[in-house]
This record gives C-alpha cells, structure tokens and sequence, in this order.
C-alpha cells in the first residue's frame, strides 16, 4: 500500500502552519478566521451567510437583515 504524505493532502493557500502541528488555542483561531473570510466573500458577492440557529435556518445579509428560511 503506497500512503500519501499529509502534506500532499492540503491545498497550497496563505496558511503559515498545518493544522496538524497546530496548538488547541491556534487552531481555535484559525477556526474563526476562516469563518470570518468565508462571511466576507458571501457578502461581496451579494449572497446572505446562511446557518442553524436555535433548530431554525437563517440568512444573514450585508446590510445586517436577519431572517428565518422557509
């Protein structure tokens, strides 16, 4: 069996530090950025950050607009 190193795994991108030698504290982090990034390019291509809350869905938009997803 040939094993692929993890290395080949991960895509290339702006990361400094895998995620497997990454510290409970720092992946955490990294965590919240990534949400942060993904919530920004939603919102600059016009599309609402959709997510469970509370059991319900829910689209978030730029504009700060909240509503319930039928």
């Amino acid at each position: 069996m040939i094993e692929t190193p993890e290395e080949q795994l991960m895509r290339k991108g702006t990361m400094t530090k895998s995620p497997f030698k990454m510290t409970f504290e720092e992946e955490k982090e990294w965590q919240i950025q990534k949400q942060k990034e993904a919530k920004a390019y939603l919102f600059s291509i016009g599309q609402p950050l959709v997510y469970k809350k509370d059991g319900v869905m829910i689209a978030e938009y730029a504009d700060g607009r909240i509503v319930p997803v039928h």
